[in-house]
């Protein structure tokens, strides 16, 4: 049974139409889900991992008065975690990400992460072990998720929007 307080949001590939909802895990990552959670909703061009394998996730401008501390982490994240990541742009300003101009040595940039399937890690061969912030869970709508991502990997994600949005 969930509990009254429980905060929940939605997960959308809007050119697939597909949407998941997730809990927030305001007990393991509150100054985390705070600060998602206030700057909802969010979207942005959609990204497949090219390291992390099962992932997809979107690249947003610093939105919280000060970046959550590593609070939750991992580095094998699971089916229907969210984690957040923030990224200085020198470590991400490199051909190989394939970034568009937004992504400059000079900003710093969060990721905001949906893994959809198993065996994940979180290893870079640039820079070694990347830790998330688990931030929320999906809890409805993983399998149809994870089949638009699937389908994101193989066609491509250009013209692809990610949004979280408060549900």
């Amino acid at each position: 049974m969930s509990d009254r307080t429980d905060r929940h949001l939605e997960i959308s590939l809007l050119k697939r139409q597909v949407v998941c909802r997730a809990k927030l895990l305001d007990d393991l990552a509150p100054r985390t889900c705070a600060a998602v959670w206030d700057a909802l909703p969010l979207s942005g061009d959609v990204y497949h991992a090219k390291y992390a394998r099962n992932e997809i996730y979107a690249l947003f401008p610093p939105f919280a008065a000060q970046e959550p501390p590593l609070e939750n982490p991992t580095v094998t994240p699971i089916p229907g975690d969210l984690c957040y990541f923030s990224f200085a742009g020198t470590e991400l300003a490199t051909n190989a990400y394939g970034y568009d101009e937004q992504v400059r040595p000079d900003t710093t940039l969060v990721d905001l992460a949906l893994f959809y399937e198993r065996n994940n890690l979180l290893l870079n061969g640039d820079v070694g072990w990347v830790p998330g912030i688990v931030w929320g869970q999906v809890v409805e709508g993983l399998e149809e998720m994870a089949a638009a991502c699937n389908d994101l990997w193989r066609t491509g994600a250009a013209g692809e929007t990610l949004r979280f949005r408060r549900a």
